[in-house]
């Protein structure tokens, strides 16, 4: 009985190893290919990865455009407001200006309407007086 027992565990060993040589080998093969995999990964993923990072310098550089433009007509609006003010300053003397030559001219019509009328009614008070 003792001799079936250590056949058996003999018979099993022998195919644990077998077993176990093929699960190597298909390891192997499987190592293999990973590693084949992994390198015509790595051959195509270079350039695409240069070709990324060079995309990103080239966005990089237009949000930076973008901002020096944004900034450029910040100033530009800050500029066309400030004429604008300007403007409407003129505006305000330009009018201040005329409300007071036309209320000096009603003024100077006024005085030279009576200043005729005094010198008329002296005229003529003096030739009736002759």
């Amino acid at each position: 009985m003792n001799n079936i027992f250590l056949g058996f565990i003999a018979i099993s060993f022998i195919v644990a190893v077998g077993a176990f040589i093929v699960v190597m080998t298909e390891l192997r093969a499987a190592l293999r290919s990973l590693k084949e995999f992994l390198k015509t990964t790595e051959g195509s993923l270079k350039p695409a990865l240069d070709e990324m990072q060079h995309t990103l310098r080239s966005m990089r550089n237009v949000t930076d455009n973008v901002t020096t433009v944004t900034d450029d007509i910040k100033t530009l609006s800050g500029s066309i407001r400030d004429v604008g003010e300007n403007v409407k300053r003129v505006s305000e003397l330009i009018e201040d200006v005329t409300s007071s030559t036309v209320i000096k001219v009603s003024g100077l019509r006024a005085g030279l309407k009576a200043a005729i009328e005094v010198l008329l009614n002296n005229l003529i008070t003096a030739k009736g007086r002759q």
